[in-house]
């Protein structure tokens, strides 16, 4: 039996302790507080999951039960998953910024009898629905700032009294971790992954110890990773593009885990630890570009002048790299020279110099932002799987990277596409099924393949490509077909913009509502004079439609077919939102929630003699109050576009 082999007989937890006996003293998390990185070795991590898991099996956790997790990134999370895992419960990670209301719903759904919190923000969201969740026995919580009124009350409980009573258990009964741990088996149910809930509650999908250390192994076969590899954890814990590094990559390869002060922190910290891999959603790398563009822009003439001529060298010096073609030697030693002067500082302020490789998932990236990657030197690749094949079942290969492709199928993972169009994948990573709910897994699973709900072909390469979700592929009128995300996606280029929602399903023509980025044409206005209060101002600026209508302008003329061409426009009056149910929580739009929230703004759009409507606009703040706000919106007709 091979180390693969070897390894995919094996849980988490054994995996674990595997580590700890191959390389027990290298670091395997490390964590910033107050601007100081502790580190904690395999050894180290391994002692905190055995008192975790004996704490809570004190409180009374059992084989099988459920314990959802709260809060940011720390490692505390993985030392609470892992060590209800050793004991033969489930973790479960619930998005941080969830309001109370769909907490209570999960917790119910998913039968949790053991809550953990990470600061008191997040307690006092559980104690607002203790009464409704008969079925939580205990709220663990990390930090105890703001919680000494909590003390008295035995429903809650600091994480050093857990640790403290899996001493104590240990003390007493040496050899029981280790017999508890030799229990599990690969194909038990380690943890459940909710789904992105763009069609309601999200649901529970259920991933064993063997989805997730394959996942991880195969990376690695398709991806060479070292054991000295450092990677920063800022996704959010409760998307599954997180849980494959946490729990797959860095269990399978040894990697190290850097954990960064907060969320507001993070790419701070990003450029102190100087990652060798990076994952991120499209809407991480969307916010980085707006950042070199605001650089660039504020640098003196020279700076610029440089840049420009030196992206184009470094875009056509990109399509050689991509496809592993011999580069010219002209074009080459170009390159290299604008990477010198450059691009390598440019990433180097950024904290990407160390970057061998990054990744993104989660929602279609544009050919053109990612080809701008290639072109400054940043191995962009990209990824294409679900939360219910943990996270990747598709990827781009050094010197095989196509931008409008999500590259071929990692080892061991098969792809057909259905007669309906459909993307169906097979591989060791694919989950059993979801929590409780038999129905929704047939329909998954149908056939012995898992049914993505996208579709897209495989090209004469044998890469996928994928078109969009089924569900929203859309046709106009006349039964020509488009994809809506595939040309927000050209919009979403332009730095300018940073969401689009395209509409024209049976309808004559294709229109948009448009998202400004409110820090670049913020800069963008200031430079130019053009005074404004709020963003509501901004979008209503006649100088920033006309900026607007430029970029959809510029998309249009690149246009392949006529019926890709965008004929109307508006500029929203505010940020699409997570909490305004108008995103979902990995950043993807809410189509038919977006298209029936803002109907009247939609209705406008297909009548051409409508060039201007006031609405109300209703904004909720973070203490529960709201306010209504009257403004005028515009809309905007192209010119020569049928």
């Amino acid at each position: 039996m091979d180390k693969t082999d070897q390894l995919l007989e094996l849980s988490i937890p054994q995996l674990l302790r595997w580590r700890v006996k191959s390389s027990g003293d290298k670091v395997a998390l490390r964590e910033k507080d107050f601007g100081c990185w502790n580190c904690y070795t395999w050894e180290e991590y391994y002692n905190y999951v055995r008192k975790t898991g004996l704490g809570l099996s004190e409180i009374g956790l059992k084989k099988g039960d459920v314990i959802a997790l709260i809060g940011d990134n720390i490692p505390e999370m993985l030392f609470i998953a892992l060590g209800a895992q050793s004991i033969g419960a489930i973790s479960a990670a619930i998005y941080q910024t969830t309001m109370p209301e769909e907490i209570c719903q999960l917790l119910g759904y998913m039968e949790v009898a053991v809550v953990f919190c990470d600061d008191q923000e997040q307690v006092d969201k559980i104690l607002d629905i203790r009464d409704k969740v008969p079925g939580v026995k205990k709220v663990i919580y990390e930090d105890p700032k703001g919680m000494r009124d909590y003390r008295a009350d035995d429903w809650f409980m600091f994480i050093d009294d857990l640790y403290e009573l899996g001493d104590t258990a240990n003390d007493n009964n040496p050899g029981m971790f280790e017999s508890l741990v030799d229990q599990g088996k690969p194909d038990d149910v380690c943890h459940l992954c909710l789904t992105s809930g763009t069609t309601g509650l999200p649901k529970g999908t259920m991933l064993t110890h063997k989805n997730y250390i394959s996942m991880g192994l195969q990376l690695t076969e398709a991806d060479k990773l070292e054991d000295t590899d450092e990677y920063l954890s800022f996704l959010p814990f409760a998307w599954i593009g997180e849980q494959m590094n946490s729990f797959g990559v860095a269990m399978a390869t040894g990697i190290t885990i850097n954990f960064p002060e907060s969320v507001e922190t993070a790419m701070e910290d990003l450029k102190e630890i100087g990652p060798h891999f990076m994952f991120g959603a499209p809407r991480i790398y969307e916010t980085i570009r707006s950042q070199i563009w605001l650089k660039i822009d504020e640098s003196y003439w020279l700076n610029k002048k440089l840049y420009n001529y030196f992206i184009k060298v470094g875009e056509k010096a990109a399509t050689f790299r991509m496809t592993g073609k011999p580069m010219p030697l002209g074009l080459k030693i170009n390159a290299w020279l604008g990477y010198q002067l450059m691009f390598r500082p440019l990433i180097n302020q950024i904290g990407l110099l160390r970057l061998r490789r990054a990744y993104t998932g989660g929602a279609a990236l544009g050919p053109e932002l990612f080809t701008f990657y290639q072109a400054i030197g940043v191995n962009l690749k990209q990824i294409y799987g679900q939360t219910e094949i943990v996270g990747i079942a598709y990827m781009h290969r050094d010197g095989d990277v196509r931008p409008d492709t999500v590259g071929k199928p990692l080892p061991n993972t098969e792809c057909r596409i259905s007669e309906e169009g459909e993307i169906l994948s097979r591989s060791p990573s694919v989950t059993p099924g979801y929590f409780k709910l038999p129905e929704k897994t047939e329909e998954l699973l149908a056939g012995g393949w898992l049914h993505s709900g996208d579709a897209g072909y495989i090209d004469e390469n044998g890469h996928l490509v994928v078109i969009d979700r089924v569900s929203d592929v859309m046709h106009n009128s006349s039964g020509d077909m488009f994809s809506p995300m595939f040309l927000e996606n050209k919009l979403k280029f332009s730095p300018y913009i940073k969401e689009a929602v395209i509409f024209g399903d049976q309808k004559e023509y294709v229109a948009a509502l448009v998202n400004i980025d409110p820090i670049v044409v913020g800069k963008w206005a200031e430079d130019r004079g053009i005074s404004y209060t709020t963003f509501m101002d901004l979008s209503a600026k006649p100088e920033v439609a006309e900026l607007i209508h430029g970029q959809v302008e510029d998309v249009n003329n690149r246009a392949e077919k006529e019926h890709f061409r965008i004929k109307r426009f508006a500029i929203l009056y505010k940020l699409l939102d997570v909490d305004d149910g108008e995103l979902t929580k990995t950043g993807k739009i809410r189509r038919q929630f977006v298209r029936e929230k803002y109907d009247n703004l939609y209705t406008a759009l297909y009548d051409e003699a409508v060039s201007e409507q006031e609405v109300e606009a209703e904004f909720q703040y973070q203490d529960g109050q709201s306010t209504i706000v009257k403004t005028k919106i515009s809309f905007y007709t192209m010119e020569g576009v049928q």
